[in-house]
């Protein structure tokens, strides 16, 4: 088995679609082993045949659809009003600006392509160093799929078969964690180096920035209310998020127009067709290595060094932070949640808790090179030399791993709202 192991990362290596090689790969060893070759379209069909991943489509719509309805200079105005006057006033906007977009596209991408652009933009404008801006609108964008909705979640909540509702709900003080320890490091660098506090706005200021910014911020309270109301399932909950976001840019604001309206559509087709595509190659990928055994290989592996719970998940977060320097974090989720949850089931860990860090440490890979999709983002919209903005990004992993080791160390941060609405999981 090790050289299938050895084909795959050659293959990506030499600059194949991850998706491609993991495919090529598998029917490689079906092949090989004399197996039927239908076995190969019935695993891809059986990975994109369930209905839980009909909300990645819907949520990447909803997340396009609100990046070219004017939605983002909305939700700018009402985070500058209630943070800009703090100490690195622009920063803290720029964060909060994350966690509120972040209840509404579930992408980390999407957050960076979508607020990114203006928020390096008006730091730049008063007097932030590009580099730093870049950067922490790179680190800020994480927090996307951690507060609902989330894609990732989605993903994973497939693959381990874990409730959505339970991780939906996980996900929100996490989030909160990882915004606020950004929070303490900008204010900790704006001290150092001066950067300028924005003007305090009045309380009648702030509630009309909150009043522009109403419906928007009305879309995860929908989300939410609508699935733990019972009024919908998670996978209807980004149905409606996307059909709300629709109405907001057609009909409320009147930003979307018939040529912007197909170019959203070919853009989340575009997004969507790559996402389902890693996940039948990996399905079938992984098919191949249950009937190796590997997943049970590696629980023996992994339980041989240690059978402490925390040093578990340690390891763990070492192996997928050096995974995510070589591939896209999906493809990584896709490929090795079935591997690693006999380790975790054995342990008791919970598989929410393992989610959510599983989750935070594959979103540290948009940061770093060469993989760094967040970056390249970055760099794009925000017109920053790729190396500079590297650089200028390393420092924010001190908050970023603190906050990854806080919610590895302390469950209770990632579990005690679910168990407050499901009840502890029996």
């Amino acid at each position: 088995m090790l050289g299938f192991f050895g084909a795959w990362l050659g293959l990506v290596v030499l600059a194949q679609p991850v998706a491609f090689a993991l495919g090529v790969v598998a029917v490689g060893w079906l092949m090989l082993e004399g197996a039927p070759m239908i076995t190969a379209p019935q695993r891809l069909m059986a990975g994109a045949d369930n209905f839980a991943l009909l909300a990645v489509p819907f949520f990447v719509l909803a997340g396009n659809l609100m990046n070219t309805s004017g939605v983002t200079d909305r939700i700018y105005g009402f985070a500058s009003a209630m943070v800009g006057h703090f100490r690195g006033g622009l920063g803290h906007v720029n964060i909060l600006g994350s966690i509120i977009f972040s209840g509404m596209s579930g992408s980390a991408v999407a957050d960076a392509g979508g607020l990114g652009a203006l928020e390096i933009k008006a730091m730049v404008k008063e007097g932030y160093r590009p580099e730093f801006a870049g950067a922490l609108t790179a680190a800020s964008c994480v927090v996307g799929p951690i507060i609902p909705p989330s894609i990732p979640l989605v993903l994973y909540a497939v693959i381990s078969n874990t409730s959505i509702g339970r991780l939906f709900l996980g996900g929100i003080i996490p989030g909160l964690v990882i915004g606020a320890a950004l929070m303490a490091y900008v204010w900790y660098v704006a001290g150092k180096e001066g950067f300028p506090r924005g003007r305090r706005h009045s309380w009648a200021e702030r509630g009309q920035a909150a009043a522009r910014a109403f419906l928007p911020l009305l879309t995860p309270a929908i989300i939410l209310g609508g699935m733990f109301g019972g009024i919908f399932t998670a996978t209807e909950a980004a149905a409606v998020a996307a059909l709300y976001a629709l109405l907001l840019g057609t009909l409320v604001y009147r930003e979307i127009g018939w040529r912007q309206l197909v170019q959203v559509f070919r853009e989340s087709m575009n997004t969507t067709a790559t996402v389902a595509f890693i996940v039948c190659a990996a399905t079938l990928f992984n098919w191949v290595l249950a009937r190796e055994r590997v997943p049970q290989q590696v629980a023996e592996l992994l339980l041989g060094v240690t059978t402490d719970p925390m040093v578990m998940l340690l390891l763990i977060n070492l192996l997928l932070f050096f995974l995510g320097m070589f591939m896209e974090a999906l493809a990584i989720m896709v490929l090795t949640v079935p591997v690693l949850m006999p380790v975790v089931t054995q342990l008791g860990i919970d598989p929410v808790h393992f989610g959510m860090v599983i989750t935070l440490n594959l979103m540290l890979g948009l940061l770093h090179p060469p993989m760094g999709i967040g970056l390249f983002v970055v760099a794009k919209v925000g017109n920053i030399p790729y190396g500079k903005l590297a650089w200028a990004t390393l420092p924010f992993f001190i908050p970023l791993i603190g906050a990854l080791v806080l919610l590895t160390v302390f469950p209770q941060i990632t579990l005690i709202l679910p168990d407050l609405v499901y009840g502890p999981p029996r």
